[in-house]
């Protein structure tokens, strides 16, 4: 039993965690609140039409990417059906998770509750946290695992505690099974125990077991990966390319500013990173920003690879900074704070407003609509399903007995197979991704209705092709598939046997 001054000591401090830990669960919880309340504004994005397909063949891997993010759709479509709230809320208590660690990195770094504070908005009022929570994607997932994979390593430097591994082995592995790119991230973390004094671990057999469960995770999704010819490999080389030719590559410095985290807290996430290099302990945290920075830098990555890795360097620098503002008079700390906090709402206020649909109507509708294309990527899937609907009912009997519907991309495959049913539609025909191991149907149809091509390539691929319908939406927006793939065709057979077919048209979108 402690002496009573110790618990007297004690208690206020055991108070004030609890009370620490409410407020980023309060902090998380309001942001949460706010996607939950606006998820279910418009429709689809065609991403999610993609994980909502291949969430109905579940397998060990994907083309596009690994299977957990699949799976957790699955799980979410046998709870809420296809409520569009209840399929993102996954995403959602994802970034609510990512706030909530993030703030306690803050504290086992040294924080009080101005730094764990400070780190908790700074995270939660960044782009891409926002952004990713508006929709179900495996990005967020993937931040979430390296979220945990930084916090734990940040654990094991502060105790010196070598079982931390193991831990850490688990993120790891279940980050490899969410998205492959956390392979640039490992790199760093490599590199950190490499350059810094930390290297004695290689010798602990504690690294060794976590390199272990690591392995053993992801050892399911690494033998479907062989057994396809290591397919994910092809499409992320094909991806990159596209990527980078139509400048998709660009601006990658300038995004770690404007995209990866609140421009207002840009001086923060500096300062950690200055303050990990100077500090001795957790000097390897500071590598393991700074190799996958570069590595994607190099190789022309997109500006957002890299989100998950400032949440550590926020915490550090919020640290950094509490312990500078402690030092200053009263009127100046209080000044600081006040600057800080204002401008940080205010540059999150005005991200909400440009990518979160608060508004179903009015200007802040069409100022979220002109400013995220993503938004209009969730606008006019139903339409399209209904306008294919009514063009199968305009064919005759023995026409729509033996139809087929053939789709230009994934959020076309998507939206028939999701949507579809409801309309009695048969599933489609698609080449894209994972869809194109599922194979077309037997026997073939005959007639066609094919989607997500122009007038060009429907008379080079099928026979007999007339134009039967436009895809657009109601509203006017200029989306994808408004703008790109405007025309719907009647069809005859292809004009090779469908296995040729087959063979020339293997996609990746």
């Amino acid at each position: 039993m402690l002496p009573l001054a110790a618990e007297q000591k004690a208690a206020p401090s055991m108070a004030t965690g609890i009370g620490d830990r409410l407020i980023l669960a309060a902090i998380a919880a309001a942001l949460a609140l706010l996607h939950i309340l606006t998820n279910g504004r418009y429709g689809f994005h065609r991403d999610e039409l993609q994980f909502l397909s291949d969430a109905r063949h579940l397998d060990w891997g994907f083309v596009a990417y690994p299977p957990f993010t699949p799976f957790v759709e699955s799980v979410s479509m046998h709870l809420f059906g296809l409520s569009l709230i209840g399929l993102r809320l996954a995403s959602v208590l994802a970034q609510a998770a990512v706030v909530i660690v993030s703030g306690l990195m803050a504290r086992d770094l040294g924080g009080n509750r101005l730094a764990q504070v400070t780190t908790a908005l700074a995270v939660g009022l960044s782009p891409l946290p926002i952004f990713e929570a508006t929709e179900f994607q495996y990005t967020l997932f993937g931040i979430f695992w390296w979220v945990l994979v930084a916090w734990f390593t940040i654990l094991l430097l502060k105790t010196e505690n070598p079982r931390w591994w193991l831990a850490i082995g688990v993120a790891l592995g279940f980050g490899l099974l969410t998205k492959y790119a956390i392979v640039f991230f490992i790199a760093g973390l490599l590199a950190g125990l490499v350059l810094t004094r930390t290297r004695r671990y290689f010798t602990s057999p504690w690294f060794w077991g976590g390199v272990g469960i690591t392995l053993l995770l992801f050892s399911p999704n690494l033998i479907w990966l062989a057994r396809h010819d290591f397919i994910s490999y092809h499409f992320l080389q094909h991806i990159h390319t596209r990527d980078v030719g139509e400048g998709r590559a660009e601006d990658f410095l300038k995004g770690q500013f404007l995209g990866n985290v609140n421009l207002f807290a840009a001086p923060v996430w500096v300062l950690g990173l200055i303050a990990f290099f100077a500090d001795h302990r957790y000097r390897m945290l500071a590598w393991m920003y700074i190799i996958p920075v570069f590595l994607f830098w190099a190789g022309k990555g997109r500006f957002y690879y890299v989100a998950e890795a400032y949440p550590p360097l926020l915490a550090m620098g919020a640290v950094t900074a509490e312990r500078w503002l402690a030092r200053r008079r009263t009127w100046q700390r209080i000044t600081v704070e006040i600057v800080f906090f204002t401008e940080l709402f205010a540059v999150g206020a005005y991200i909400i407003a440009m990518l979160v649909p608060v508004a179903s109507s009015g200007p802040l509708r069409n100022f979220a609509l002109d400013n995220s294309p993503d938004l209009r990527e969730e606008i006019g899937w139903e339409e399209l399903v209904h306008t294919v609907a009514s063009i199968r009912d305009s064919l005759p009997s023995d026409q729509q007995a033996h139809l087929g519907i053939t789709v230009g991309n994934y959020g076309e495959q998507g939206a028939i197979e999701i949507l579809g049913p409801a309309y009695r539609l048969p599933p489609p025909i698609s080449t894209t991704n994972s869809a194109w191991l599922r194979g077309y149907p037997s026997p073939p149809p005959t007639t066609i209705i094919a989607l997500g091509i122009n007038q060009k390539q429907a008379d080079t691929i099928f026979t007999g092709c007339r134009l039967a319908g436009h895809n657009g939406n109601s509203e006017g927006v200029k989306n994808e598939e408004s703008k790109y793939h405007p025309d719907i065709f009647v069809c005859g057979p292809p004009r090779k046997p469908w296995s040729v077919l087959w063979k020339e048209h293997q996609d990746f979108g």
